[in-house]
């Protein structure tokens, strides 16, 4: 079955390369561009993975992943927070928060899919 993954960021560019990249790779990819729009996703979809962006409008990647880890039926949901935010206090929030990942743009994008397929299960 082809994993789903939401990606949740308000930057086109981004959101282009990351479509690109993950369907690439086999994956159904879904986009939110705000933090409302990536719950309501959740909820429809039930995503496998969310690279999720700190800097999201309506509602902040904290408060997402805060809500995610918050609900009992999205509990297997993997989280990679993908973001500008790179201060210690901050990765340290978002893994607090529930984050399984933290990686900061700029990225890789060889080390984004390595840590994509490691969180899903899934040699490539």
């Amino acid at each position: 079955m082809t994993k789903t993954v939401l990606v949740a960021d308000d930057e086109p560019n981004i959101v282009v390369s990351l479509e690109y990249l993950l369907e690439r790779d086999g994956y159904s990819v879904k986009v939110a561009r705000n933090g409302e729009e990536a719950l309501a996703h959740i909820a429809q979809f039930h995503p496998d993975l969310i690279l999720l962006d700190v800097m999201l409008p309506l509602r902040n990647g904290f408060e997402v992943c805060q809500k995610i880890r918050q609900t009992p039926e999205w509990q297997g949901i993997r989280i990679i927070m993908l973001t500008a935010k790179g201060r210690e206090t901050e990765v340290s929030k978002g893994l607090a928060l529930g984050a399984d990942a933290y990686i900061t743009k700029p990225f890789s994008t060889k080390e984004l899919m390595a840590e994509v397929r490691r969180l899903l299960g899934d040699s490539g």
